[in-house]
């Protein structure tokens, strides 16, 4: 995975009630360290960049709610942020995961049977039977 895999823009959306809490939902984050905040008041959104391999979206956003602050639970925003954590959670979990898968196990697996099971000449018969004419 590249580098520009991990950095992640998102859009936290905040219920309507109580109102102003854009603001100070803003200020709650910008205090969290390695993310990036730009408010979107029209929209009572707030910007978020972050690295995945420091933040997720729902560490964010639990971090939020435990501030007394409101989500937007609209159902289109929760199945939004339902399929961002789950990409997110998979991206780390791949993360580490080998890159590759390795042949050597299977290879090892393949070669150590083959020397188990005669081949080529095992005759068990006496080489004096063999040649008895």
């Amino acid at each position: 995975m590249n580098t520009d895999d991990f950095h992640k823009h998102r859009e936290i959306f905040l219920a309507e009630l109580p109102p102003g809490q854009v603001d100070a939902a803003g200020e709650a984050l910008r205090r969290v360290e390695h993310v990036t905040v730009a408010l979107a008041r029209e929209k009572r959104a707030i910007g978020v960049d972050y690295d995945l391999t420091e933040h997720t979206l729902a560490e964010l956003e639990s971090h939020l709610t435990q501030q007394g602050f409101h989500l937007d639970n609209a159902l289109l925003n929760r199945l939004a942020r339902a399929l961002i954590h789950y990409i997110e959670e998979t991206q780390l979990h791949n993360l580490e995961a080998p890159e590759k898968p390795l042949k050597t196990a299977q290879q090892d697996a393949y070669v150590t049977d083959w020397q188990q099971h005669p081949h080529g000449d095992h005759d068990e018969t006496p080489p004096e039977w063999r040649e008895y004419k």
